[in-house]
């Protein structure tokens, strides 16, 4: 985020679908490279991962951002995310080839090898800057652009005379809690900038976590980011239980299908969610209300147990599912800053296991437990085993839209401000002290 302020969006979408990819590529590992062996994949997730991580983690630094457009960034984007979408289409090839053709173990190692070469595509970009630099000259950042969210001085208290008008102050109107100075405090101004007021930061401005704490956006998005994951990752943990309900006995397609079509909206997600923001000026929260209004719809189509809708139910979900992820990061960013962003995103993220823990191990598993007892057996067939909890699940994501439908309203303003001119730039006040 903030070595990208201006494609927040989009590089949103491309790490949370790399995450998304993250699984298939685990399980393609534990097939050839680990045979298969629980103690041997144990033994990869606790020491292997670590040390690949401590290894690259010098590679990872805040750097100062471009002062405006580039196009040669725009092109690294476009090949980054044509190598994500090559590799999540033959993660899932190669699924469905080893659930249906049970490949020799050269086959698999050659499998992992070339699932190898496209994680190892984006690494064509540094080494094209670094082989083959730009010959165009740098340009200083201007005051106000978005290198000084990087910057990191100072509180988040910033200081302004009560005398001088803030223009995004007026962009936002009555949006604004409590900010203007008092008929008073004008009066006590001996002249301009002869008295300071320390004043709290607004919205799109660098918030401290206690501050965003207590705002209700910060908590309309939190909901609506709960309530659509929440749902989601029920669906999720349960899909194999579900598929064999439906009369699916081999679930590895389905999970495979949940898990690219997931990678797909959360990249999309963002790149979409970027381009209309840009033009449009749409605040991103726009598009959880669409993908919740389609999470009722898809939630419906599970209850109803209509044959032939299970995987485009399934296929539906995890792209909706997937949108929750790469609409979230950036619209917190955007509203409350990137200086204490880690702590106001990670808040965020339990909205996934808060809503893991209702939805699906209390509501999905107790509703399965009193079907199957029904129906005297340790396995639960038929549509009724997940039927409450679909019809629950959907009024879950019917409350989330209309929350989004009110977040979105309070927010336009804010996203009027930051992205008039076509690109992000930070609120005029905020550089002011």
């Amino acid at each position: 985020m903030r070595n990208f302020p201006l494609s927040r969006g989009t590089v949103a979408g491309i790490l949370k679908g790399y995450i998304g990819l993250s699984a298939a590529v685990y399980t393609e590992i534990y097939n050839s490279v680990l045979q298969e062996s629980a103690s041997k994949l144990l033994l990869f997730l606790t020491l292997g991962l670590p040390v690949l991580c401590f290894a690259l983690m010098y590679f990872i630094r805040a750097c100062t951002p471009a002062s405006g457009e580039d196009s040669s960034e725009h092109g690294h984007f476009l090949f980054t995310q044509a190598a994500s979408v090559c590799l999540g289409i033959y993660l899932l090839a190669t699924t469905v080839v080893d659930d249906l053709f049970n490949p020799s173990d050269a086959l698999s190692n050659t499998f992992t090898g070339i699932m190898v070469i496209f994680l190892l595509c984006p690494l064509a970009i540094p080494l094209k800057m670094t082989l083959f630099p730009s010959n165009s000259k740098k340009n200083l950042p201007p005051v106000g652009s978005s290198d000084s969210l990087v910057q990191g001085e100072g509180n988040s208290n910033q200081t302004e005379p009560l005398l001088t008008p803030s223009s995004s102050a007026t962009c936002l109107g009555s949006f604004h809690e409590g900010e203007d100075a008092s008929d008073i405090d004008m009066l006590l101004a001996v002249g301009e900038g002869a008295i300071k007021k320390k004043r709290k930061p607004k919205r799109g401005e660098d918030f401290k976590f206690r501050e965003a704490f207590i705002k209700a956006d910060f908590w309309l998005l939190w909901l609506v980011y709960f309530l659509g994951v929440g749902s989601g990752v029920t669906v999720l943990n349960n899909l194999a239980q579900i598929g064999v309900a439906f009369g699916v006995n081999d679930t590895t397609i389905l999970l495979s299908l949940f898990s690219f079509c997931n990678f797909l909206g959360r990249l999309f997600g963002g790149v979409v969610s970027e381009y209309f923001v840009r033009t449009r000026t749409l605040p991103r929260t726009i598009w959880m209300t669409f993908s919740q209004v389609v999470m009722v719809v898809t939630f419906l189509l599970y209850a109803s147990a209509l044959s032939g809708t299970l995987y485009a139910s399934t296929a539906l979900l995890g792209i909706c599912y997937g949108v929750q992820f790469s609409i979230m990061v950036p619209c917190a960013s955007e509203l409350f800053g990137l200086k204490h962003f880690g702590v106001i995103y990670n808040f965020m993220l339990l909205g996934n296991p808060i809503g893991a823990l209702l939805f699906s191990g209390l509501l999905a598993g107790y509703v399965y437990d009193f079907e199957a007892a029904k129906q005297q057996s340790s396995t639960c067939l038929g549509g009724t085993c997940f039927r409450l909890t679909f019809l629950v699940l959907a009024g879950a994501c019917g409350l989330g839209t209309i929350l989004s439908i009110i977040l979105t309203i309070r927010i336009k303003p804010v996203y009027q401000m930051l992205y008039a001119g076509g690109s992000f730039r930070l609120p005029s006040s905020s550089n002011q002290s």
